[in-house]
Formats: structure tokens, C-alpha cells, sequence
């Protein structure tokens, strides 16, 4: 497609009311306003033909087929024609809101040196990061450019009817699992003896400067005529159960990312972990009914099997059943568990129904809570008001707070952990708190 500019649209209404002046002044002279014409559509016609045409490029476009929420990836695209190019090039693509807001992003491509002097492709990179989980397509890809004159826009539209799927990040996984493991390393594959942690016993041995009096056993002291202390070791095998609240409260964005997918994310990393520690890892979530539930995994090699198990959990635009999911999930526990709740609640009275569910599961099940710190709220409540309406916003944001402590510190005196951390140390700081159940031996 070509098409006039705008300079060229205002180099022609400039020059009519030149001529229509000279024509009162020279009505012989009328022949000038055609002549301007008639001189600006060959201008047209010369800046059409000059350089390169649309026509003549091929465009190859350049993305995964898989990316986490909130990994950035790139888009590489690259068009190349048999003759030069343009030093730039505009660039327009239509893609998923998931991508980009509002579907559009804008850009421009500059030409590449092909080694003989000669620019023959136009190139751009352009960084992404998707913002919700699902099938991202990547529709199209409009390039233009303006002829030597400027008189002309060249434009060509390339369909690339592409797709991304959009899966819980990974990132924590790779970047964050070593890096654990380095500093938990006791919890390592092998069995390895704690000296006063755990709660599995494991043997008697000499008491060393440096262990804990409290695991001495006197008895066995007494018949050996010297100090001996047990060892223990952390507990294997256990029932790990990552139950994810996909309702309307967590659909909702922190730092331009949804509650849930921070919740998946921090629980691929935990299923992770988990794994490696010979745990049994099983994946739970719901919103107004139970959505899924795997199987108990124990081995690394069943990592993707919850990775895909994970991708299916949608955002759902209603509120959570806390008791029919709570109940549910107790149902099929057959052995004491530790549930990990990733989860949201905003005021007493809406949380009581799942406080009263939490209170049948906490008998028998080892409960850990996570909610993410409301940063908006607290903000909001600390800024200081300079009007009326700032006043209200503040005691608001205040009420709310009181509500959401109150909601922790009932759970807490039921028995269940509560840990309430921000959005971006979500990860690393449910990894700490699986690690510290598991020293303490409270499953």
C-alpha cells in the first residue's frame, strides 16, 4: 500500500490559496494552480517508484512457543528484499492483550549492513513479558517507511497468525533452586544426620561440644558411664498438598501480575523443592468448586506433570468455596498433610466461612496460609492527607488492615501458620517456611 504523507497533504493545501490569490491578482496566471498540481502528483509518483518497494520484502518473525508469566522473551523480526532498504522503518503488531495493552505495540526496525555497502534487511527486537496465563496469539505485523521525498508512506501488512502459551514461570525454579539448595544443603538427596533436628530417631553417639543437652539420654548415659546424646534426622516421605485459591480476589493484580500466577509460580519452585526432598507433591486448586487435584508425585522426573496441571488453572471472576474446597481436599487425605493455602482475604466477615473450614482441617493436617501484603492499602494509610477525600481513603485503607489481622490472628489461634510476605519474595519466602516445618519435625 502507498499513500500520501502528511507533508504532502499540506504542500497542496498550502499552495491553493497561493494560487487562488495569484488568480485574482493575474487572472492570466491561472494555469499555476494546475501546474501545482499537477507537479505534486509527479513528485507522488517519483517517490512511489524510488527505493525500495513493499512487495519486494519477506518477513520472518522469531518467538517461543512457551513463555512464563512475567518472563521477559524476545520477538525477533527481520524483513529482507533484493533491493536497499531503508535506513528505518515504522512498525506496528497486532498481538494478544496478554502481551501488550490494549493488543498493539509499536516499534521500528533499522537497516542491517549485508557486508557489501548495501543495506538489503530491517531488523528489530522487540522484549515481551506476558501478564496473565493462556494462549497469547501474535496476529500481525504492519511496516512502513517514507519514500526519498518524504511524500509517500510505503506500507505492507504481514500476517503472522502465531501463538505463545503463556505457562507459570519457571524462572524462580532455575535462577532460585540451586541457589536453596546451596544453603539448605543438609536437605539433600542423601540422609544425613541432624544433631538435635528432626523428629525421625536415628542413633545413639557420644555427645560432642556443641550438640543440644536436651538430647541426651541419661539413661543410656548411666549404663555406658559416659554422656551419650540421640540423633535425628528430618522426616522423608511426607504428604505436601499446594492448594491454590483461583477466585475473584486473587485474579486480581499486584506489581502488574495477578495474585494467582505469583501463587502458581511460588508453588512450581515449592513443588520443586519438595520433590527433590522425596516429598510426596500434589496439586490442588479451586474457586467456586474444586477445579483439580493430582496425584501425590515423588520423583523430579514428574516436575512437568505438575507444570501442565498448573497451566489449566484459569481466573475465575467468582468467589471462593472454602468450605466444599477444604472439605474436599480432607476427603481425599487419608495421612496428615502439610496443606500450603495460596490464598487472599480482605475482611472478617467474608473470611469466616473458610476460618470455620480451616478449624475442621487443622485437627488432623499440618496448615500453612500464604496471603500477600497489601501494599496499595498500607500506602494509602501512611501517605498523608491533604483533603477531605484523603481523610476517607486513609481510614478505609486503616479498617481494612484491622480487618485482615484480625483474620491472621484467628487462624493463628486455631493453629494454623500464617505467613503474609510481598509479592516479590513470595517464593523464597514459602521455601523457608516449608523448610523451618520440616527442621522442627511438625509433620
Amino acid at each position: 500500500m502507498i499513500y500520501p504523507t502528511r507533508r504532502a497533504i499540506l504542500l497542496l493545501l498550502a499552495g491553493a490559496p497561493a494560487a487562488l490569490l495569484l488568480g485574482l491578482i493575474r487572472p492570466d496566471l491561472w494555469i499555476v494552480a494546475p501546474a501545482w498540481i499537477g507537479f505534486l502528483l509527479a513528485c507522488l509518483l517519483i517517490d512511489a517508484a524510488a527505493g525500495a518497494h513493499p512487495r519486494a520484502l519477506a518477513l520472518d518473525a522469531r518467538f517461543p512457543h512457551q513463555a512464563g508469566v512475567g518472563d521477559p522473551f524476545e520477538l525477533r523480526l527481520t524483513a529482507t528484499s533484493g533491493k536497499a532498504v531503508p535506513a528505518r522503518a515504522e512498525i506496528a503488531l497486532a498481538l494478544d492483550e496478554r502481551l501488550a495493552p490494549g493488543g498493539r505495540l509499536e516499534g521500528a526496525m533499522r537497516a542491517v549492513d549485508s557486508g557489501d555497502g548495501t543495506a538489503r534487511t530491517l531488523a528489530a527486537t522487540l522484549t515481551l513479558a506476558a501478564s496473565r496465563r493462556g494462549q497469547a496469539l501474535v496476529e500481525a505485523l504492519w511496516v512502513r517507511w517514507r519514500g526519498p521525498l518524504g511524500l509517500v508512506w510505503k506500507q505492507r501488512e504481514f500476517p503472522i497468525r502465531g501463538s505463545i502459551a503463556v505457562v507459570p514461570s519457571l524462572r524462580a525454579v532455575r535462577e532460585e533452586g540451586s541457589r536453596l539448595f546451596q544453603r539448605n544443603s543438609l536437605f539433600g538427596l542423601r540422609q544425613q544426620r541432624l544433631r538435635g533436628e528432626g523428629a525421625e530417631y536415628e542413633a545413639l553417639a557420644e555427645f560432642q561440644p556443641g550438640m543440644d543437652r536436651r538430647a541426651i539420654d541419661w539413661n543410656a548415659s548411666a549404663r555406658h558411664v559416659k554422656l551419650l546424646a540421640k540423633e535425628y534426622r528430618v522426616e522423608r516421605d511426607n504428604r505436601v498438598v499446594l492448594a491454590i485459591d483461583a477466585g475473584r480476589t486473587m485474579a486480581e493484580p499486584v506489581e502488574g501480575m495477578p495474585r494467582v500466577d505469583r501463587a502458581v509460580s511460588a508453588a512450581m519452585l515449592l513443588a520443586y523443592v519438595g520433590l527433590k526432598m522425596n516429598d510426596r507433591v500434589s496439586l490442588f486448586s479451586f474457586a467456586a468448586k474444586p477445579q483439580a487435584m493430582t496425584p501425590a508425585y515423588m520423583h523430579t522426573q514428574d516436575f512437568p506433570a505438575l507444570q501442565r496441571a498448573a497451566s489449566l488453572i484459569d481466573y475465575a471472576p467468582v468467589e471462593s468455596n472454602f468450605t466444599l474446597a477444604l472439605t474436599t481436599l480432607s476427603a481425599q487425605l487419608n495421612r496428615r498433610s502439610l496443606i500450603i493455602l495460596f490464598t487472599e482475604f480482605t475482611d472478617a466477615t467474608s473470611a469466616d466461612l473458610m476460618i470455620r473450614a480451616a478449624g475442621r482441617l487443622v485437627k488432623k493436617h499440618r496448615l500453612l496460609f500464604v496471603v500477600l501484603k497489601d501494599e496499595e492499602l498500607e500506602s494509602e494509610e501512611r501517605r498523608r492527607p491533604e483533603s477531605a477525600a484523603d481523610v476517607t481513603r486513609s481510614n478505609v485503607a486503616a479498617a481494612m488492615l484491622r480487618d485482615r489481622q484480625l483474620v491472621i490472628a484467628r487462624l493463628q489461634r486455631l493453629g494454623a501458620d500464617v505467613l503474609e510476605v510481598t509479592a516479590d519474595a513470595v517464593a523464597t519466602g514459602v521455601i523457608d517456611a516449608y523448610l523451618a516445618i520440616k527442621r522442627e519435625g511438625g509433620l
